[in-house]
């Protein structure tokens, strides 16, 4: 791997748009915040937000719209069948809000409360219990979708739609409309028990304690006793610089459990807490503690201060005196945020700026965080493992073939286990979750991604020529036209079927 002593990349001279970046804030404060007392005085429970990073650039490719704004309600919570039924914009802030009552809550909850069911399944959903659960979509049991021929449809894993439900999830809605979804509900204890321990060492060490945290050494997470036991109900990892990380690890608590005396509740949902990033690094002089949780707060620890992407927009609003008097604002809607970003802007944190996950298989996370912090130099760093699930069918994202008779730490029978970077993955059997733009050609996007079943269920529901190509919605650079957009797939429509891939068997 690459020397961590060798030079990293020239910096970058201080620019005009710099200048604008550092003092947004003022917009922000004066502009952005006031609109919050309108968020306020709506009924914003009804408000769903898919929190999108990427250039929209492929939205001005179609000239028509589905309107989809009302879908936006919790249809229903089946206590027996333990499942949650939803339209595609409710958020996780609504879904926590009626099921933690009932001590049952999605299986996979996302940590930032205005990302919605619709944008999480079709695109990318990862959580502290992933490791367990899965991605999002992984969680869930039936979707309803409108075809391209306004037919709706009901997928499972077991009906007439099944290659449908298989090919949903990472589509980015370009097989059809998701106007509902059938979710997996789990039962759920008032608090979190959450352990924090610091480790101190280089990258390789780091990402072997974060491996060690919630994977046995030996074998895999379905070794006999590792699941339920030893192996944690959450897990995360922060890493703040290249020598310095925290790994967290969290099981449910009962309120009596908690509240027996000598042990520590920490309600980090209030406005004036510290930020959970932030109050997470204090171990690393603090050394190893525990601490109970509100089960909800927990959830949505990471909301305030949006990561720690708070911090770029509104400097100062860590500091105490802010989160007591003005906390309560926090965060500012993203909506409103990109009214404060203009094309300098946006192209300035396209150059500079990253916000991107990479999925890559636990053996290879050391590696990983290597070639980062050679080729970016970017903290922190957020580690949450997820497992792959082996499918009937090879879906878009597939276990590294082979895994099961390496049995490496991780690994289980049943394991769901910018340019340069997207290379680094395709060459290390990666992912790049789709709500960033892709810099690669199609042909090396679908290099990544498997494409045959997906384009396969393309030709099936009629979705070619009248819902864009996952790749057209991710790709970054020149604006495609709807004709140019018409005339790639009218390309895929007219070639020979022996050229597309058929579903795979794996």
């Amino acid at each position: 791997m690459s020397d961590l002593q060798a030079p990293l990349r020239p910096k970058r001279k201080w620019a005009l748009v710099d200048f604008f970046v550092q003092f947004r804030w003022i917009v922000v404060i004066f502009v952005v915040s006031p609109h919050f007392l309108l968020y306020l005085l709506s009924d914003h429970e009804s408000h769903g937000l898919l929190l999108e990073m990427r250039n929209v650039d492929y939205k001005r490719a179609r000239h028509f719209e589905v309107d989809l704004s009302a879908f936006r309600n919790v249809l229903e919570i089946d206590t027996q069948r333990k499942i949650a039924r939803v339209e595609p914009l409710v958020n996780m802030g609504q879904i926590t809000r009626v099921t933690c009552p009932l001590n049952l809550a999605l299986a996979v909850v996302a940590e930032f409360d205005d990302l919605t069911v619709g944008g999480l399944i079709n695109g990318y959903g990862i959580e502290g219990s992933s490791h367990i659960f899965g991605l999002f979509s992984d969680t869930v049991v039936a979707y309803e979708i409108v075809l391209a021929n306004g037919q709706l449809v009901r997928a499972t894993q077991d009906n007439e739609y099944s290659d449908l439900f298989y090919a949903i999830p990472w589509s980015q809605g370009t097989l059809g409309l998701l106007v509902a979804a059938e979710i997996k509900l789990i039962d759920i204890k008032e608090y979190m028990r959450l352990t924090y321990k610091p480790v101190v060492g280089n990258l390789q060490e780091i990402a072997q304690a974060y491996s060690d945290s919630f994977a046995p050494r030996f074998g895999g997470l379905d070794e006999p006793g590792a699941i339920p036991g030893t192996v944690p109900e959450f897990v995360e990892t922060m890493i703040y610089t290249p020598t310095e990380a925290v790994c967290m690890t969290g099981r449910y608590a009962s309120k009596e459990e908690a509240k027996k005396k000598g042990n520590v509740i920490n309600e980090v949902g209030w406005w004036f807490k510290p930020w959970f990033y932030q109050h997470a690094q204090k171990a690393l002089k603090k050394g190893e503690f525990v601490e109970y949780i509100p089960t909800r707060q927990y959830y949505h620890r990471h909301t305030r201060s949006i990561y720690w992407e708070g911090k770029l927009i509104l400097p100062f609003a860590d500091q105490f005196w802010f989160r007591f008097l003005l906390g309560w604002m926090m965060p500012p809607k993203i909506s409103l945020l990109k009214a404060t970003q203009g094309e300098a802007i946006r192209n300035y944190y396209h150059d500079m700026h990253v916000i991107q996950d990479m999925l890559v298989p636990l053996y290879k996370v050391g590696d990983a965080l290597e070639w980062v912090h050679h080729e970016m130099e970017v903290y922190p760093i957020w580690l949450c493992p997820h497992r792959l699930y082996k499918s009937p069918v090879k879906s878009m994202i597939y276990a590294e073939p082979g895994f099961e008779h390496q049995r490496r730490q991780g690994d289980t029978p049943y394991s769901r286990c910018t340019q340069m970077m997207e290379n680094w993955l395709i060459e290390n059997h990666g992912f790049q979750p789709q709500y960033a733009v892709s810099e690669l050609s199609e042909k090396k996007f679908w290099t990544m991604f498997e494409a045959g079943h997906y384009e396969h269920c393309r030709r099936k529901y009629g979705a070619v020529g009248t819902f864009m190509s996952v790749y057209y919605k991710s790709k970054k650079g020149r604006r495609k036209t709807e004709k140019e957009v018409q005339e790639a797939e009218q390309a895929i429509v007219e070639a020979p079927i022996a050229e597309v891939d058929e579903p795979v068997d794996y």
